[in-house]
């Protein structure tokens, strides 16, 4: 599979700032694949390190804080010399060894002209305490399941070709309009994490992805259980459960209550904060004014968690797969919907998308692009009413207006209609 991140990586790879990298995202998203794929396609050669398997590995970092000693030691361990700019130098779940993650500012300080590449799966919720890691001297990538483009590719490369060929303003046939439906249909139901799609561009079984994602979900229940830190695992466990239920419900607002009865912030804030900086759970915050610059309207308590996989939240709300292929109206069916469309959005704006939502309605989505606030509708169908939607257009009529559905690509007045599948082309189709 060809992963958008790997442009990225050659960009740092090329930057004469570079410093070391760490790759951020929750588990199984495939950061140790795309590390080694980096490794083998743009280097001479790579030595992969792994601080889970290899337990003598830590003893190096603990005695050394030399990066020269250091590179000299993992020469002999790796069976081959570890050269500056021909060697990739991976560590790999670098979260079970804090002193080589504190290593990582000796490299820029001292051996900068060596490519250093870590990650590690809970490393977001260790980077989120700034005392355990050296705070700027280090590059930051996140890595997210899939995107839908990329899905595409892995699944149906010649549909994709035609995909990456869509420009602003351009006419999509109905045969490929129909084609590409079908496309986002099987990404609601496989969504982005790599090991259901490889299963489903292999066997065609949905049974056998539905198996992954009931494993993968049990994985990161696992993970919460054997998180030891200052925030109760169970109640972890006890959000990430909620979710479904949380976004099932009419106003999808979270609601502490939903958690447990008569639950309260001070009780469950610390595990949201856990989930969220784990990659696992995506978090917007409602604004109070939808004007730039967004993030100075925050309300901070009052936020929507969406999951950080639709296939994986589709699988946990029980949704059957033909309710999704045969465009019946199956409950679920906005929230899914809202859930891919935060996925694809993330990382294409600078400012992380919010939602608007007072006593006179809500809009689902609000963009920031440099100083232009842009009103985002997502509809699971073909559906076009959207009353608090409109109603701000009518009084604002801002610059863009964006309503995502099943419809086709086209200007409806002052609202551009861009088809679901398209969403991860936002930015350039504005």
């Amino acid at each position: 599979m060809k992963r958008n991140a790997i442009s990225e990586l050659i960009k740092w790879k090329n930057d004469p700032e570079r410093k070391p990298l760490i790759i951020r995202g929750a588990r199984q998203v495939g950061k140790t694949w795309l590390m080694k794929e980096f490794g083998q396609t743009c280097y001479e050669n790579f030595a992969y390190f792994n601080f889970d398997e290899e337990d003598e590995l830590k003893s190096i970092f603990e005695t050394n804080k030399n990066p020269q000693r250091i590179i000299e030691l993992l020469s002999l361990i790796a069976g081959e010399k570890i050269l500056p700019g021909e060697t990739l130098i991976i560590f790999d779940e670098i979260q079970e060894c804090p002193e080589a993650l504190n290593t990582l500012k000796y490299f820029k300080e001292k051996a900068n002209d060596y490519h250093v590449i870590a990650a590690g799966s809970l490393l977001g919720t260790l980077l989120a305490q700034p005392k355990s890691y050296p705070v700027g001297m280090v590059n930051l990538l996140n890595l997210y399941p899939l995107y839908f483009d990329e899905f595409l590719e892995a699944t149906d490369p010649a549909l994709f070709v035609y995909y990456e060929s869509i420009q602003k303003g351009q006419v999509i046939e109905e045969i490929f309009h129909n084609r590409l439906l079908e496309g986002y249909n099987n990404y609601l139901i496989i969504g982005g994490m790599p090991e259901c799609v490889v299963s489903w561009v292999n066997h065609k079984d949905p049974a056998a992805v539905s198996r992954i994602q009931r494993e993968l979900v049990e994985i990161y229940e696992n993970d919460f259980s054997k998180h030891n830190g200052k925030v109760n695992s169970g109640r972890i466990l006890m959000v990430f459960r909620s979710i479904v239920s949380q976004l099932a419900k009419s106003n999808e607002k979270f609601i502490y209550g939903a958690v447990r009865q008569g639950g309260r912030a001070r009780d469950f804030e610390e595990a949201i904060e856990w989930l969220v900086s784990a990659g696992i759970l995506n978090r917007i915050c409602n604004v109070s004014k939808m004007e730039h610059p967004l993030s100075a309207f925050d309300k901070l308590d009052q936020f929507k968690l969406f999951l950080f996989d639709t296939g994986l939240l589709k699988h946990m709300a029980g949704i059957d797969n033909g309710a999704i292929l045969l465009k019946s109206n199956y409950q679920f069916k906005g929230p899914l919907t809202e859930n891919y469309v935060l996925q694809q959005l993330r990382g294409q704006f600078e400012v992380e998308p919010r939602y608007y939502s007072d006593k006179s309605g809500e809009i689902d989505f609000v963009l920031q692009r440099g100083i232009e606030i842009i009103p985002v509708e997502a509809k699971g169908g073909e559906d076009k009413s959207a009353p608090s939607f409109k109603r701000y257009i009518a009084q604002h009529h801002p610059e863009h207006a964006i309503r995502f559905s099943k419809r086709g690509y086209r200007k409806d007045g002052e609202i551009t209609s861009i088809p679901l599948y398209l969403a991860r082309k936002t930015k350039e189709l504005l």
